[in-house]
């Protein structure tokens, strides 16, 4: 297994068309993704003082974060569109390696920095609605 760029791991967004058509953010330095979930613990007088857990239960979750230099792309203005509206859309993350993975997300947090004489930055925050599924590499 080789190292993996992170300038190749990318944040896209549905253009809305059917069958849709993923566009990358523009202007991203950093992304990142974290996969969470809580367990259902089914521990009993049978466990020897061990924890159990349930395979399968509990509620997982998949959560973006993001920064970059806002360049004013079409991609940037569906994101702050959804950020305002409360929309869910769909996303997709991509790897170096030809992995996807898609899903459902909200806007949950949307921020604009800036300094006098410097470039506009910005973060956001996406949290998953649904099931987020691996799509197989072309």
């Amino acid at each position: 297994m080789t190292a993996q760029k992170g300038s190749a791991f990318l944040l896209k967004i549905t253009n809305g068309a059917e069958p849709p058509v993923y566009q990358t953010v523009a202007g991203l330095r950093t992304t990142q993704m974290s996969i969470a979930g809580d367990s259902v613990v089914v521990t009993s007088k049978d466990s020897a003082g061990w924890r159990e857990l349930l395979s399968g239960a509990g509620v997982r979750s998949v959560s973006v974060t993001a920064a970059g230099i806002f360049l004013g792309s079409a991609a940037e203005a569906q994101l702050r569109a959804n950020a305002m509206n409360g929309t869910l859309d769909a996303y997709e993350l991509s790897f170096e390696d030809g992995e996807k993975l898609r899903g459902s997300f909200l806007v949950q947090k949307l921020d604009y920095s800036g300094d006098f004489n410097g470039e506009r930055n910005y973060t956001l925050q996406l949290e998953s609605s649904g099931p987020v599924t691996p799509v197989a590499a072309a």
